[in-house]
């Protein structure tokens, strides 16, 4: 990478979208006409909100992925602007920028519809990494072509990498592989075994450090041959959209700032609670002030 470069503590390499989220009182049946408690529009994306939490917690942040020449992309980096995330690595286009409508339901579970058009994955090449120099990269695996060379810079050259494996799909597959921390959903755990305890012990035989995200039951974690479980922190939960962007943007930022790694799990965790007590992933994203108030109490 360039000597003259940006300095970056967390690199976020992924998805990017627009979100319009609605809160109601219960699943729309067939035919069924209902109205919206709540209305919130907002960017999203796990890459992306990844890079609005590392930026709200007080650490430098960068976004690579993609946005259309439209409306919803115009939006999104006048975003990424507000929350100073370095976005000159972000591409754009004439295909549409990716929009997502999400249902919030009573107890905080969400239901989410994506539309991506004609947008397809960066070609491999197609962003040049040299402008910026980077602590910790994070992926989410929704741009394979750019993150797998990569993932194997950052390998060759000790750059900790950290994969968010949402669902199980051609890019998170993989990376799987590549990566320093797999940090996953239950959902993909699930693609691989029918427990969580069991997909960990699969999962081990790919990364060295695996964590598996359980929701409101915390998280199970291996760490070479240590192992361990975390409790959730109890808070009232609104809306659970964003918790795990939060989660991996705080986790990606502990690891550039090489806390130990059970701190670094504590922290993550703490960021996610947040994170569920308002509504939107990004207006959820606690900053650095509320998440050390928050940790006082606990």
């Amino acid at each position: 990478m360039n000597s003259n470069a940006s300095h970056i503590d967390v690199l976020s390499v992924g998805h990017a979208c627009y979100d319009l989220i609605f809160q109601i009182d219960h699943h729309p049946a067939t035919d069924e006409k209902i109205f919206a408690e709540q209305h919130h529009s907002c960017g999203g994306g796990p890459a992306a909100n990844a890079a609005i939490a590392v930026s709200r917690l007080g650490y430098k942040a960068a976004f690579a992925g993609y946005l259309g020449n439209d409306f919803y992309g115009d939006q999104h980096v006048q975003e990424l602007r507000q929350d100073n995330v370095n976005y000159q690595l972000l591409a754009r286009g004439d295909n549409p920028t990716p929009v997502s409508v999400i249902l919030v339901k009573p107890d905080g579970k969400r239901a989410l519809i994506n539309y991506k058009g004609q947008t397809k994955a960066l070609a491999q090449g197609s962003v040049d990494f040299n402008h910026l120099r980077f602590k910790t990269v994070l992926f989410d695996g929704h741009e394979p072509h750019i993150s797998v060379e990569l993932a194997e810079y950052c390998k060759r050259h000790a750059i900790p990498t950290v994969l968010d494996a949402g669902s199980a799909h051609t890019g998170t597959l993989d990376l799987m592989n590549r990566v320093d921390y797999l940090v996953c959903s239950e959902k993909f755990a699930r693609h691989f075994a029918n427990s969580p305890e069991q997909a960990l012990k699969i999962l081990s035989q790919h990364a060295a450090v695996v964590i598996i995200t359980l929701g409101e039951h915390g998280l199970i974690w291996q760490n070479h041959n240590q192992h361990g479980r975390l409790p959730a922190f109890e808070v009232n939960a609104i809306d659970t959209t964003g918790a795990g962007d939060a989660f991996h943007g705080a986790f990606a930022a502990a690891i550039a700032q090489k806390t130990p790694f059970l701190d670094t799990l504590h922290y993550a965790s703490a960021v996610a609670a947040l994170c569920c007590t308002k509504i939107g992933a990004r207006t959820g994203m606690p900053t650095k002030t509320e998440v050390e108030a928050f940790l006082r109490n606990r």
